[in-house]
C-alpha cells in the first residue's frame, strides 16, 4: 500500500526518456526551420552585459523567494502554505521569466534575427508539454 511500486523506476526512466527525446527533437526541428545555430547546453549564454545583469537579478530574486518560502513553509501548517511560495511554482516562474528575458534580448541584440523565435517556441512547447503531462497524470506512467 505504501512505498514505491515495483516498476516505478522503469516507468520513470521511460517517461524521462520520452520527454527528453521530445525536447531534443523539437529543438532540432525549430533550429532547422529558423536556420539558427545550436546553443551550448547548461551554460550562461548572455547576449550582452545588460542581459547578464538582469539574468543575475532574476536568479538572486529566485533564491530569495525560495529561501523565504522555505522559512515560511517550515513555520506554518502545510495546509495553509501560500500557493505563491511553493518551490515548484517559484522554479517554474524563474525558468519562464529567464527565458522570456533571453528572447527579448535576442530580438533586440542577437546576430541572427531568428534566435528569439526559437526561444519563444521552446517556451511555448515546454509550457504545453508540462500542462499535458500534468493533465494526463504523466500519461499514466508515474
Amino acid at each position: 500500500m505504501y512505498g514505491i511500486e515495483p516498476n516505478f523506476w522503469l516507468r520513470l526512466i521511460v517517461l524521462l526518456t520520452i520527454v527528453l527525446l521530445l525536447l531534443i527533437s523539437f529543438d532540432k526541428l525549430m533550429r532547422t526551420l529558423f536556420k539558427t545555430k545550436k546553443k551550448k547546453r547548461f551554460s550562461y549564454n548572455h547576449i550582452n552585459e545588460k542581459h547578464k545583469k538582469i539574468d543575475w537579478i532574476i536568479r538572486i530574486a529566485t533564491m530569495v523567494f525560495l529561501i523565504l518560502g522555505f522559512v515560511n513553509n517550515i513555520m506554518t501548517d502545510p495546509n495553509r502554505w501560500p500557493w505563491f511560495l511553493e518551490p515548484w511554482l517559484i522554479t517554474f516562474v524563474f525558468i519562464s521569466l529567464s527565458e522570456m528575458v533571453r528572447a527579448i534580448f535576442e530580438r533586440k541584440y542577437a546576430e541572427n534575427p531568428n534566435d528569439y523565435k526559437v526561444t519563444i517556441s521552446q517556451i511555448v512547447f515546454i509550457l504545453l508539454l508540462v500542462f499535458v503531462l500534468f493533465q494526463t497524470d504523466f500519461f499514466g506512467l508515474v
